[in-house]
């Protein structure tokens, strides 16, 4: 298996992170480098996408940090799971729409195995789940293509804090609020990153 897995313990700042999945996206071209999944969590942070409107930050005191993924803005911080990857989709027959669709089924299948049924939605982006008869949003989506090489990546909310996301919009989609794990179900999380890694592998066949 030609891919690399990474996991680190420790917090990773946003913009270290994201240099090093351009450098690995550089290499990967070049034939220098393999692929990768690397999960991980950030010290907190907001984060703008390329569609982002200023009307979506509710409080203007907060910074927000300008990225090139796809998507709008969003937080980021202890207690939710990041999954950053980089892979080549030169080897997967160029199929974006594919590749979406799998990590909308990684996630969702990750949180089926905690006997937490959630869905996409394909006027939403990310993954949903019904909770007290209210759609809330548990996992988030941005991706960039760059030479048919896609990185970035999801996060999945577990136990963090959620009262950051009331100084935004999250994700531009104003009648849905934000969920973690622990409040939809109080069971223990420790496993979910080795079982995010098992159905990348599997859905994705790297």
């Amino acid at each position: 298996m030609n891919i690399e897995i990474k996991i680190s313990k420790k917090p990773v700042e946003y913009t270290k992170a994201i240099a090093f999945l351009e450098k690995r996206l550089l290499k990967l071209k070049n034939h220098k480098a393999s692929e990768l999944v690397w999960i991980l969590e950030h010290p907190k942070i907001y984060t703008g996408g390329t569609n982002y409107k200023n009307y979506e930050i509710l409080d203007k005191k907060i910074k927000i940090i300008q990225t090139n993924r796809g998507g709008k803005i969003t937080w980021h911080g202890p207690g939710q799971t990041i999954c950053y990857f980089v892979i080549d989709l030169n080897k997967r027959n160029k199929d974006i729409r594919k590749f979406i669709l799998n990590l909308e089924k990684i996630i969702i299948k990750t949180l089926n195995e905690y006997k937490i049924k959630s869905f996409a939605d394909r006027k939403n982006i990310g993954i949903w789940v019904n909770h007290k008869n209210k759609i809330k949003k548990i996992a988030a989506l941005g991706i960039k293509v760059k030479n048919w090489i896609a990185y970035h990546g999801f996060s999945i909310n577990i136990n963090n804090e959620l009262k950051s996301y009331k100084k935004i919009i999250p994700c531009g989609i104003v009648d849905r609020e934000v969920i973690n794990l622990k409040n939809i179900k109080d069971q223990e999380y420790d496993l979910i990153n080795k079982k995010i890694i098992k159905n990348f592998i599997k859905y994705l066949k790297v």
